[in-house]
């Protein structure tokens, strides 16, 4: 899903004009950002977790000359789905009993 399916997606679901969807979009990502480069972790319950996971530095291989580099140190956004998410993206399934084996 891109941005304009995400904007019409919040506008059928919410009410609210395709105008209104993307500024509320926008406020969003924009409070989640500003968050991250502060330091601060956004938790959303039952949806996720978006926070900041600062990366050492570390030895990497240029490909093309087999050269060796330093990669330097760097922070990473990073989405920690919360369980019910992941409840609905991974559905639990029916299964038959466990019967032990015949020896």
């Amino acid at each position: 899903m891109n941005k304009p399916e995400m904007v019409n997606s919040i506008a059928s679901k919410s009410g609210l004009s395709k105008k209104d969807s993307e500024a509320a979009l926008d406020a969003f990502v924009a409070s989640v950002e500003d968050a991250l480069k502060a330091g601060d972790k956004v938790s959303l319950v039952g949806f996720g977790a978006f926070e900041v996971r600062k990366r050492p530095a570390r030895k990497g291989r240029n490909p093309k000359t087999n050269e060796e580099i330093m990669i330097a140190a760097s922070n990473a956004p990073v989405f920690k789905a919360g369980r019910s998410l992941k409840e609905k993206v991974n559905p639990v399934q029916a299964t038959a009993p466990v019967t032990p084996p015949v020896p």
